[in-house]
């Protein structure tokens, strides 16, 4: 007999998440939490957008479960309470070269069921946002923003309520199989052994190093971890825009953009910048880029208008000079140990995702 069904590492969104789906179905969960609060790394450290799916290439998970989670998330946002605005956004093209990019990327985001996008010009984008500085726009108006913090703790309470269980201060110090399962040893204050049916590495940033403590886990199956700081600046006065503003994208981000916050402050970011530790503090020289990258598309922001906001790390499996990586949801089918899940990778749009995301990985550890 195991001690448990399953054990998730880390309370994350996409821990609570999964730890919600899965107590649901009627398995005993615990989560395993090494810092003192849920969600204090990526998952509480972005831009609170819950994203269209228009980004990612057709057939990639990321696609596929960006635009099934965000269905799925203004349902249980509404069903439960959870702050969050439909608000749109506009993604703005500086000249012509721009314009087409946009044009690929609205064949793309339909080609992922997204069907409400629009591609304007410069005189109807100006109709809805006087402020803005654009040749065309692409408008998504299902993309919108949510109070994460809220999210989660919705999503913890109804994880509680059917029996799941949120251990802090609580270290996974290493794993390995046993018949039927796992044996987890935990570290902290109060170390102990557990076994479980099931193993879900939900551990973001710390993925690759958590998989590498699972004995019995091929070396081959573990990603190079890669972090990607992204710094915020929030705007001083009120923001002139009602949407969200995005530039075209690029290959490790989607510029630095203009989103706003439940209560309509305006903040901008992320930028990239790639680093090789932790470290959340904001270098207020990182926001020297920035007045350029802004005045792209709204050349009337203030000198002196921009303060240091905060700093979020994308947990990449891909470098500065490697295409974007897709979402890792790697079971026993990819590594050969039943009962084990990895997520490797879930940066953006992990939040959108994230409900999509627990019954994907619900639905591979049933079968």
């Amino acid at each position: 007999m195991m001690d448990i069904d399953a054990i998730i590492i880390g309370a994350g969104v996409i821990g609570l998440a999964t730890a919600r789906e899965l107590s649901m179905r009627g398995l005993s969960v615990i989560i395993l939490e090494s810092e003192r609060e849920f969600g204090s790394a990526t998952s509480s450290r972005n831009s609170e957008v819950i994203h269209a799916g228009l980004y990612y290439p057709a057939g990639s998970l990321k696609a596929r479960l960006c635009v099934e989670g965000k269905a799925r998330l203004y349902a249980f946002c509404q069903s439960h309470g959870v702050s969050h605005r439909r608000c749109g956004k506009l993604i703005a093209a500086a000249n012509e070269a721009e314009t087409a990019l946009l044009a690929g990327l609205k064949d793309k985001g339909e080609a992922n069921g997204c069907e409400d996008l629009e591609l304007i010009d410069e005189r109807q984008a100006l109709s809805l946002e006087p402020a803005l500085a654009c040749r065309a726009a692409l408008l998504s108006p299902s993309t919108g923003i949510i109070d994460s913090h809220g999210y989660m703790l919705a999503l913890l309470g109804e994880a509680e309520d059917h029996g799941a269980a949120l251990a802090f201060n609580a270290p996974f110090e290493r794993a390995h199989a046993i018949s039927g399962g796992f044996r987890i040893h935990v570290g902290g204050k109060e170390p102990m052994s557990l076994t479980c049916r099931l193993l879900i590495n939900s551990a973001g940033l710390f993925a690759p190093m958590v998989a590498k403590k699972i004995e019995g886990l091929p070396a081959q199956a573990i990603p190079q971890a890669r972090f990607a700081k992204g710094s915020y600046f929030s705007l001083t006065g009120k923001s002139p825009f009602s949407r969200l503003i995005y530039p075209a994208p690029h290959t490790h981000g989607l510029g630095v953009h203009l989103t706003l916050d439940l209560a309509g402050q305006a903040r901008f970011g992320p930028d990239v910048e790639w680093v090789e530790t932790i470290d959340y503090a904001v270098n207020p020289r990182r926001m020297e880029g920035f007045g350029d990258a802004i005045r792209r598309y709204w050349p009337g922001l203030p000198e002196n208008a921009l303060v240091p906001a905060y700093s979020g790390i994308r947990p990449k499996i891909s470098g500065p000079d490697e295409p974007a990586m897709d979402f890792r949801i790697d079971g026993p089918e990819t590594h050969g140990l039943a009962g084990l899940v990895n997520l490797f990778g879930i940066e953006s749009p992990g939040l959108t995702a994230s409900l999509a995301i627990a019954a994907d990985i619900a639905e591979r550890l049933s079968d």
